[in-house]
């Protein structure tokens, strides 16, 4: 039976995000962690590739299950059943990833098909109205991507990777296809659920330096590069929700409800893509050169730590572009300042460049904070 339960609004959406929803997250977010693997064991543009293929269809669902609990609240035991088989089908994806290419695409595909089977299901059974006539019109659309995902399992080589890749393109293309205004999005739910995400991402990375050292010896050197890698977390931490979190859902709440799914999708569907990406290749970047931190980096290892932070800054960039936020030019300004530091790594030594790219970070976002200040504005951390 269903009830009205607190962090629920009477159309039974989420008001509040949902301590089941914070377990999804976590499971979700060993994706991060097996992709962070990925590259670490095969660096280079390969693995790039895979990464950006494999994560982005990934991604796709996974934001489509916020999409489904922002509408339909966790609070029947067939709900959560339902939403608890979505776990399921997204951890058997997270396992399949290290060999998705070689051997297991298979049981990725199959995976692919449970979570879009069961976000459907529980769309069509649970929605709203309006709910309803949405995920008719967007079900065959995730349908094909399904299809095109399965098909992949079973190919090797290029063929593989095309059938991959269409099936990321094609999902990107599906908000412009078709008519989402019937999803309603609760603005504060739907922020604070991808805030929690980017956060369990940045933590989930931390761990996975952590592991990665567990056979190391705790010398003075790899203490302070320790540090300086828990510095670069919280400079991303505070990059993002030190002012844009809050502008963030206050600029979505301010939008018309049935004008909101566009730069609801276009902030926290297509910016924070990007911005999980390099979480995931900055974690890579880190785990490679921080217990060689007195030798010089190597390309890949460099490229990823550089390249990964920086593209954190460009989808933010793309956040405040989508909710029209003040100076998202500040963001691409900072990328090509961060990827400036990439040449100290290749020509002097690791730990250097993972210290000026804190710094460099760290001026990025200070400067911007003292702007948001004297213009008036302000957070709960600024």
């Amino acid at each position: 039976m269903t009830s009205q339960i607190a962090g629920t609004d009477p159309e039974g959406g989420q008001l509040r995000v949902s301590t089941l929803e914070l377990f999804f997250d976590l499971v979700f977010v060993f994706t991060i962690t097996q992709l962070t693997h990925v590259f670490v064991h095969h660096p280079g543009w390969e693995a790039v590739a895979q990464i950006v293929i494999v994560f982005g269809v990934i991604w796709w669902m996974y934001d489509g299950f916020t999409w489904l609990t922002n509408e339909v609240a966790p609070n029947t035991s067939g709900r959560r059943t339902l939403l608890l088989v979505g776990m399921f089908g997204f951890f058997v994806l997270a396992l399949a990833i290290p060999d998705a290419f070689h051997g297991t695409g298979v049981v990725f595909g199959l995976g692919y098909v449970l979570v879009t089977a069961v976000h459907t299901a529980l769309f069509a059974s649970a929605g709203g109205a309006s709910a309803l006539v949405a995920i008719k019109k967007i079900a065959p659309f995730n349908a094909i991507a399904a299809a095109l995902v399965l098909t992949g399992g079973f190919l090797h080589g290029w063929p593989q990777y095309l059938c991959w890749a269409l099936a990321f393109a094609w999902q990107i293309l599906t908000p412009y296809l078709i008519d989402t205004s019937g999803f309603e999005v609760r603005a504060r739910h739907f922020a604070e659920r991808h805030g929690l995400v980017i956060i369990v991402a940045i933590g989930e990375s931390i761990v996975s330096i952590g592991v990665g050292l567990t056979d190391r010896d705790l010398t003075l050197g790899l203490v302070a590069n320790v540090a300086l890698g828990l510095g670069l977390a919280y400079v991303l931490w505070w990059a993002y929700f030190g002012v844009d979190d809050e502008r963030g859902e206050h600029a979505l709440a301010a939008v018309p409800a049935r004008e909101r799914s566009r730069p609801a999708v276009l902030a926290y569907g297509y910016a924070v893509y990007p911005m999980l990406t390099g979480v995931t290749l900055a974690a890579a970047g880190i785990q490679m050169s921080i217990a060689h931190g007195n030798e010089a980096a190597t390309w890949p290892a460099a490229a990823a730590l550089t390249g990964g932070v920086a593209l954190y800054f460009c989808g933010q960039w793309g956040f405040r572009q989508a909710l029209s936020l003040p100076r998202p030019w500040t963001r691409l300004i900072g990328a090509a300042a961060l990827a400036a530091t990439l040449p100290i790594g290749l020509l002097w030594v690791a730990w250097a460049q993972l210290a000026a790219l804190v710094a460099a970070a760290f001026a990025v976002v200070i400067i911007d904070d003292v702007i948001t200040l004297r213009s008036g504005h302000h957070s709960s951390y600024v």
